[in-house]
């Protein structure tokens, strides 16, 4: 057998197990965080015992590009408006998300998530890529600091909150420049959560970005404007089989935001809330998650995974510091994504409309909501 045969052979094997991790194995894909694959047997146990040696803290824009941990995550979801050529007002939400996975000394996989919610026309379109970066001097940091990413034809770069997206599939294709309007929100205080045995994560969000750029839908070239939210997530940590989560970011007329989590474990109970509020200077306040109350107003069944998902919410937050009474209906009933061909699962993410009062004011705004674990394998 000649030597490049031989390579050739065992690319191909290596390609093959690479590709069979994202896969979504053994049932474990309708998992609580939505880009990461099946867990395995192979892959190393996570420390139950506290580290020796205490974690660094986050530093930007150092940390906005890839680490050498399990699992990471660069996530964007927004709200766009656009005149179209005949003077009506068009209204997107859009996701666009890179993973990436590592595991042993195997090559980092990238796997990215991209979707229009076309709320004018009532649609919801999502495309998916996966790829082995056999030359990770290819992907990483940029020049100047911050983050370059490309995964298939996609691409996302950012520094300091001045981000830049562009993506297409059949149909859609954007191409954004972002500008933070806040400093980075640290979450707990230091950015960093721990999940017990299933590790840790530093966690950071943009929790307000003014957009602008190009969405081009259906031929027709928009110019269009808006906000988004960012999230850079990034650890040593694996996945709860069998659980899942509800993830709230929301974005009010008055300057600030929330974001708030319930995490389940497989009997469905929930194991952690998280409850921040972002005031219109930018600062966080962690509340207790004996402040949150979060009431289902409906459901809506998926044709395609026969899961049923929440759909439409009731939120109260109750606190000495902060009180909200908050009604969120998803702009589209169908946004759900079923992206078994890249990581392993489908779950649902989609924009939301929101009305209601926050700190005794009336308020509206509009924010998106990410539902795991609602779907079997």
């Amino acid at each position: 057998m000649s030597t490049l045969h031989r390579r050739g052979c065992r690319l191909g094997q290596l390609l093959y197990l690479l590709l069979a991790l994202l896969a979504g194995l053994s049932g474990l894909s309708a998992c609580a965080f939505p880009g990461i694959p099946a867990t395995s047997a192979q892959l190393p146990l996570v420390p139950v015992t506290a580290q020796a040696t205490p974690l660094p803290p986050i530093r930007l824009p150092q940390d906005e590009a890839p680490h050498k941990d399990l699992t990471e995550w660069w996530y964007y979801t927004g709200h766009l408006q656009a005149r179209a050529n005949d003077g009506r007002l068009l209204h997107y939400g859009f996701e666009l998300v890179f993973f990436q996975v590592l595991r042993s000394d195997l090559p980092p996989v990238y796997a990215a998530h991209f979707a229009i919610s076309d709320i004018s026309r009532g649609q919801f379109h999502f495309a998916q890529q996966r790829v082995l970066q056999l030359d990770p001097s290819s992907a990483g940091a940029s020049s100047q600091g911050g983050f370059q990413l490309q995964v298939g034809p996609w691409h996302m770069q950012g520094r300091n909150g001045k981000d830049q997206l562009a993506a297409v599939m059949p149909d859609y294709a954007l191409q954004l420049q972002l500008q933070a309007l806040k400093s980075a929100v640290l979450h707990n205080g230091n950015g960093l959560i721990t999940y017990g045995l299933a590790g840790f994560s530093y966690y950071y969000s943009r929790t307000r970005l003014a957009v602008s750029g190009l969405l081009v839908d259906h031929g027709q070239t928009l110019t269009v404007t808006g906000l988004a939210w960012m999230d850079h997530q990034w650890g040593n940590f694996l996945t709860l089989a069998g659980g899942g989560w509800d993830w709230f970011s929301l974005q009010l007329n008055d300057n600030s935001e929330l974001m708030l989590y319930l995490i389940r474990d497989a009997s469905k109970r929930v194991i952690s809330t998280y409850v921040s509020f972002i005031d219109p200077s930018g600062q966080d306040h962690l509340l207790p998650a004996s402040a949150l109350r979060v009431q289902t107003l409906a459901t809506w069944l998926s044709p395609v995974t026969h899961a049923r998902y929440p759909s439409g919410w009731r939120i109260v937050i109750s606190d000495g510091r902060f009180s909200a009474q908050l009604t969120l209906q998803p702009e589209l009933k169908d946004q759900e994504l079923v992206t078994y061909q890249s990581t392993g699962n489908a779950y649902w993410e989609g924009a939301v409309s929101i009305q209601g009062q926050s700190a005794g004011h009336a308020v509206d705004g509009e924010g998106y909501v990410e539902l795991t674990g609602y779907a079997a394998a």
